[in-house]
């Protein structure tokens, strides 16, 4: 199977547990990495017969920039399922959330929770096993 990666989309959300991060928001990065069959579009040189990434990156804009949730593990999830339910092309998807300033008084890159998603053979979304 082929890839696409999505790397270090960034965007501005209002998400956390305390009430100054849905007041005051932050940067987040969002990585993706789809795994489909990239042949068809690759031989016809059509971006009909490639998921487009621009529409993936608005997907995932209107999700994080949405409405506020308090967990990044929650936004992994819901952008797996969007990525996954609109994109029947796509056979597995591991999404990566970043939250690099967390209201802490601690020094490091910030938190990433990575979720891995496929499409089962009954078509629903499941997590990957190892």
């Amino acid at each position: 199977m082929d890839r696409m990666l999505l790397k270090r989309m960034v965007f501005y959300g209002y998400h956390g547990v305390y009430p100054e991060e849905n007041k005051l928001g932050q940067k987040y990065y969002v990585d993706l990495d789809l795994i489909m069959n990239l042949q068809r579009a690759a031989q016809s040189d059509d971006v009909a017969d490639t998921v487009n990434y621009a529409e993936i990156h608005a997907l995932v804009k209107g999700i994080v920039e949405g409405p506020p949730v308090k967990l990044i593990e929650t936004l992994a999830e819901k952008i797996a399922s969007a990525v996954l339910g609109t994109y029947t092309s796509i056979i597995k998807a591991t999404v990566s959330v970043t939250k690099p300033n967390p209201p802490f008084d601690i020094t490091f890159d910030g938190v990433t929770v990575e979720f891995r998603r496929q499409r089962d053979a009954n078509g629903n979304i499941v997590p990957v096993e190892d």
